[in-house]
């Protein structure tokens, strides 16, 4: 019989933003993106409780005013795994999913894929699970927005990087490229050892907030996904989300 697991999934939400600030309270055809984000992830039915964490006063009110649970975190974190390690602290809970507040479109597939792992037989070393996706585009590839994962045998991460990894040097093999979605589902321990744990060289040198992890020997289980998300970075973003989202509705 499996374990049943106390889920709970995080919206990290932050006013702040240097590409395009204040998205997550930008119109997408008729609610906030924060919204059709927190709403999306209660209709999975995959988590005991969704709950937006945020330093800002506009996010914090425009989440009560439509109903959603939130949380008011302090405003010097540095990244979305100290908010939320924050706010899970006291809380009794299993497994924290961190959802990006710019993603509004969750795949259920694809997050039921994450959470599965921490029923599969290995599950007693997986300290948290994460998401990649095959990717062939060139531009994509060399795309430093996008982080690229390299995994073992046996799908736990051993790199993350902004740059293309491995390296073709051998151009007579096939690499397939894999980039990372930052769907995280952490072990609560696990995130809050992250929040006590100080960043080192590499995370440092890459900016890429899950290296930490791994540079401190925690194990990243990889899930391979189809998914494809419209992560809302900039004005353009948001006008292909509003196309996407009608083509829903339609």
């Amino acid at each position: 019989m499996k374990e049943k697991l106390k889920i709970v999934a995080m919206i990290p939400a932050r006013y702040e933003a240097s590409r395009f600030p204040g998205k997550l309270m930008q119109d997408l055809n008729g609610k906030p993106v924060i919204q059709r984000t927190y709403e999306a992830a209660k209709n999975t039915g995959l988590f005991d409780q969704v709950y937006i964490v945020t330093d800002s006063d506009q996010i914090f009110f425009a989440a009560s005013k439509f109903g959603g649970k939130v949380i008011r975190s302090k405003k010097e974190h540095d990244c979305g795994s100290d908010r939320l390690a924050e706010a899970v602290h006291d809380m009794d809970v299993d497994i924290v999913v961190n959802v990006q507040g710019d993603e509004p479109f969750i795949d259920k597939i694809s997050l039921e894929r994450l959470l599965n792992v921490f029923q599969d037989d290995d599950a007693a070393s997986i300290d948290l699970a994460s998401l990649k996706v095959a990717i062939q585009d060139s531009d994509e590839i060399t795309n430093p927005n996008n982080v690229k994962v390299i995994t073992d045998h046996n799908d736990y991460a051993l790199y993350f990087s902004r740059f293309p990894v491995p390296y073709p040097r051998n151009t007579d093999i096939k690499v397939i490229y894999y980039k990372h979605i930052g769907i995280y589902a952490f072990r609560k321990q696990a995130l809050l050892d992250f929040y006590n744990l100080p960043m080192l060289q590499l995370e440092n040198a890459e900016k890429i907030e899950c290296i930490r992890y791994l540079e401190y020997g925690k194990n990243i289980k990889m899930v391979e996904t189809e998914m494809q998300t419209i992560g809302i970075d900039t004005p353009e973003d948001l006008e292909r989300a509003k196309k996407y989202h009608q083509s829903l509705e339609n």
